[in-house]
């Protein structure tokens, strides 16, 4: 099995795994993954993208330690004598297989860095660290080699598909990287880290635009960026279009792909159009039954779609589906199915059999840890159901849609003003209900100050700014009342550092996003909050690219 056979071989695998033949694509890159680089990080990549559970998780991680075996047999050999040679002479010429072994090894680490995670040791996180910081350090070295090769080497396929190979490397590193708060690229800094946004996603394109084995998943990188990243961990600004054509030609070449499919959906909802987006993660669903993951990301998509519109029938079926089937963040998944119920009415809840009051209680016992340490998220969850674990239990206030905020999904709601609209008179029937209760709880602050933050986020979207302020407004002279929910008056401020900037003040909202980045600490969801503060200052043209310098202050807007 030569280079160019290889390569060859593994395209045919990666249309399989695109046209939905998942099975087909193993067996065809499994007799030779002992003895074939790319057919050995063919097979891993899939059986890792397959693993459902811990069994399938430890298959996985067996066949990548196969696979970084496999890879090894192909690098480079660095003797004494040889290394020395080299520093005296200068020498980096590696041959074409060793500089394609170095690549494949270098994604094979990433991919065992990512399953280390899920173990929950310390050892896990250590190990899982220093296999990112190997993989990086080899995407540096082969850019180099890339760089320094003459022109008639670097006009060959191979080289090509070499070069493909470290422009996704680099550019996802430094696009991953981009993403993280100044105060941890400072200290990622001193052990070699970098990131620049715009260089990693020109990296990604070109990755995407070319004609190489690579470049499908450059391409699915970038719309994993466009359509989650950037939401997520983002201002909520998602560039739609942008998405749209980098996803055309895939749809174009593999129209029935689950991935191209859910993708497609997934840019439907971001436009506002739910209905055809709910139409199309059904469609991606009966499309393939092999990668089950798709499913549970289509439920997850659906749920929402659901709660956007209220159904809040048809969104518990969904998250139930969730609870039932998917093995990832268990806890999570079980507060947001009592989130949505919640929402019901007592009639509704009991033609479903479930015990609201018990579902609450069952979350903190199914708690996961990746890398050792709790997930945001699960943490979130944990503290605002630990309500319903006293004698009497006291129940949360319009739940599910705090938690469509924490996922940023306003901003997604926010582009139909009927469904704003519908919500902003569930908060104000919640608000209601406080005002009238004739036996406030101790939770009764927190949750009024929720539901004027919630109230405020709806306003603001309808551009009905002035009162969106006064409910942002109200929160903040609040603040010495609240007991548990410490997030809302940072979460707040941000909201209103965000207003004032719609309205043209940009002094004003840099104070306030100054006053939640700096003032406030040890508050749940802490950590989103600085990423999506670090993505208003990132959408500032950086003076200096270079992470360890301070960016001005004033830089948000």
């Amino acid at each position: 099995m030569d280079l160019h056979s290889a390569i060859k071989e593994t395209q045919c695998a990666i249309d399989l795994v695109l046209n939905n033949k998942f099975s087909e694509a193993l067996d065809l890159l499994q007799p030779w993954r002992r003895d074939s680089m790319y057919h050995a990080l063919g097979y891993s990549t899939i059986r890792v993208m397959m693993a459902n559970d811990h069994g399938e998780l430890q298959v996985a991680m067996a066949t990548l330690n196969d696979a970084l075996d496999t890879c090894q047999r192909f690098r480079k050999t660095h003797s004494i004598f040889g290394s020395l040679f080299s520093i005296v002479f200068k020498q980096l010429n590696p041959q074409e297989e060793e500089m394609h072994a170095e690549i494949c090894y270098a994604e094979c680490l990433l991919l065992k860095a990512v399953l280390t995670f899920h173990d929950e040791n310390v050892i896990s996180l250590i190990k899982g660290g220093l296999n990112i910081r190997r993989s990086y350090g080899i995407f540096q070295d082969c850019q180099k080699v890339m760089n320094s090769s003459e022109d008639k080497v670097s006009s060959s396929d191979l080289f090509r598909q070499f070069e493909g190979g470290v422009k996704l490397g680099i550019g996802s590193f430094n696009l991953m990287l981009s993403l993280l708060p100044h105060r941890i690229l400072r200290l990622l800094a001193f052990i070699g880290y970098s990131g620049n946004r715009d260089f990693g996603l020109s990296q990604l394109r070109e990755v995407a635009s070319s004609c190489t084995l690579r470049s499908e998943l450059g391409t699915l990188t970038l719309l994993l960026y466009h359509t989650y990243t950037n939401l997520i961990m983002g201002t909520g600004e998602v560039d739609v279009a942008g998405a749209d054509a980098l996803l055309e030609p895939l749809h174009q070449k593999y129209p029935n792909s689950s991935m191209s499919l859910f993708f497609s959906a997934r840019i439907s909802a971001l436009k506002g159009n739910f209905e055809k987006a709910m139409s199309g993660y059904e469609e991606c669903i009966g499309s393939q039954q092999e990668l089950i993951q798709i499913h549970h990301m289509c439920y997850w998509e659906l749920m929402w779609c659901r709660s956007y519109q209220q159904n809040w029938t048809q969104a518990y079926r969904y998250a139930d589906l969730l609870c039932k089937e998917s093995k990832m963040s268990k806890a999570m998944h079980v507060y947001q199915k009592a989130a949505i119920l919640s929402m019901m009415s007592e009639d509704e809840v009991a033609e479903t059999g479930e015990n609201l009051v018990e579902l609450f209680r069952q979350v903190e016992g199914l708690k996961q840890c990746v890398a050792g340490k709790s997930i945001p998220a699960e943490k979130f969850a944990i503290r605002k159901s630990r309500r319903y674990n006293a004698t009497k239990p006291v129940r949360l206030v319009i739940p599910a849609l705090e938690i469509m905020y924490m996922w940023n999904s306003f901003d997604i709601l926010g582009k139909r003003a009927d469904f704003t609209e519908a919500l902003l008179v569930t908060v104000e029937k919640a608000e209601e209900t406080l005002c009238s209760d004739p036996d406030p709880s101790e939770f009764h602050a927190d949750d009024s100050c929720l539901v004027q933050m919630l109230k405020g986020v709806c306003l603001k979207h309808l551009d009905r700014l002035p009162q969106a302020e006064l409910c942002f407004t109200q929160v903040l002279s609040s603040e010495h009342r609240i007991r548990y929910d410490h997030y809302l008056v940072p979460f707040t401020l941000f909201e209103l550092s965000l207003l004032c900037k719609q309205r043209g003040d940009v002094t004003e909202a840099t104070a306030h996003m100054e006053k939640a980045k700096g003032k406030y600490k040890h508050y749940s969801m802490e950590d989103r909050l600085h990423f999506r503060i670090h993505a208003c200052n990132a959408q500032q043209p950086q003076v200096n690219e270079s992470p360890a310098s301070t960016p001005p202050s004033s830089g948000y807007f």
